[in-house]
């Protein structure tokens, strides 16, 4: 059982995860598990998933989990899976037995746009209600399991949209947590150069979103602090042929923001160097990177300090980050760990 009095979960998917690393971390979603639209499910074989006796080994109090997308080319398969009852109770099996074969702790699901359209995905609006039926059904499949209870948690998309595309104070009560992917607040969706993990706000931002903002929204919901993880971001975003004026900040691009450099390229390939600045934007609590033209945002030791903080004077469970790879350095993890338990 975890002794400690936060959450600091990563997201693991093919990096490489060392035992100083395992250590300094509660818990670890292996990215990804496959779902698929027959209700079957994959992701046994994830190197990761072999690797649980020896994380077990180096930190007996380690919660792995398998995070569950939806299987590449098969549709939307979380909302054809979660619009059946026959395909909900497969699915949920499906999980269930997963965790006995392999010694997962739990089962986290990345269906991150219910009921959206934009995101190249056949929707409805009924995906609302039918996520609830399906973390029921897993919630109990898992829940006949001998042994040890195993976890059940989602990762959510951090704005409004989810509030109302989900149903959060039934989900609150049948999930351990929702990791809130405060991080693409600015994206590919926004022709707009700004913070993509920002702690808080902008008051010139007319796309107005931050990870204070998004707690705030989801504990107004009917999340309760202590089961919302605040997620870090270990890689930036990037906009370019941007105007020359407040360093880039706030400026429109012709393009949404893709994605920039991992943390570990950044440090020691951008920050200061071949021409871009880094900035400090103390009304956000965030860095950036600006060269005259390309717009870097991204999380640094300073801004994590800042949100562990912040996590701790709150009352929230904990943070997160997506993606352990994105760190080589280590940096990040340090940084998140010290300032979470030390």
């Amino acid at each position: 059982m975890n002794s400690k009095k936060y959450i600091l979960l990563g997201y693991v998917g093919s990096g490489d995860i060392t035992e100083s690393d395992v250590k300094k971390l509660t818990h670890i979603n292996i990215a990804f598990g496959g779902l698929h639209s027959d209700g079957t499910v994959s992701g046994a074989d994830h190197d990761k998933v072999k690797k649980i006796p020896l994380m077990k080994q180096w930190n007996p109090d380690i919660k792995v989990l398998l995070s569950f997308v939806g299987a590449p080319g098969e549709g939307n398969s979380f909302s054809i899976c979660s619009a059946d009852p026959g395909l909900r109770k497969k699915t949920a099996e499906n999980m269930a037995k997963l965790c006995m074969e392999t010694g997962l702790d739990g089962i986290d699901l990345d269906w991150e746009f219910p009921c959206v359209p934009s995101n190249g995905c056949d929707t409805t609006p009924a995906d609302r209600d039918n996520f609830t039926l399906l973390c029921r059904e897993i919630r109990n499949a898992l829940d006949r399991l001998p042994g040890e209870r195993k976890m059940l948690t989602v990762a959510a998309g951090a704005d409004v949209y989810y509030v109302h595309c989900t149903d959060l104070p039934a989900l609150a009560e049948i999930l351990d947590h929702i990791c809130l992917m405060t991080y693409d607040l600015k994206c590919g969706f926004h022709a707009l150069a700004g913070h993509h993990t920002a702690l808080y706000c902008n008051v010139g931002d007319v796309f107005r979103n931050s990870c204070d903002q998004a707690l705030t929204l989801f504990n107004n919901a009917g999340v309760p602090r202590n089961k919302l993880l605040m997620g870090c971001a270990f890689y930036s975003r990037k906009w370019t042929e941007i105007q020359d004026r407040n360093h880039g900040l706030l400026q429109i691009c012709k393009y949404g923001g893709g994605y920039g450099p991992d943390y570990g390229e950044l440090s020691t390939e951008y920050v200061n160097k071949q021409g871009f600045v880094r900035y400090w934007d103390d009304e956000a609590k965030a860095p950036y990177l600006f060269d005259g033209s390309t717009f870097l945002s991204y999380d640094d030791p300073q801004s994590l300090k800042l949100k562990a903080e912040y996590v701790k004077e709150k009352g929230y469970a904990g943070l997160f980050y997506w993606e352990h790879k994105c760190d080589k350095t280590r940096v990040l993890l340090d940084t998140l760990h010290h300032n979470l338990f030390d």
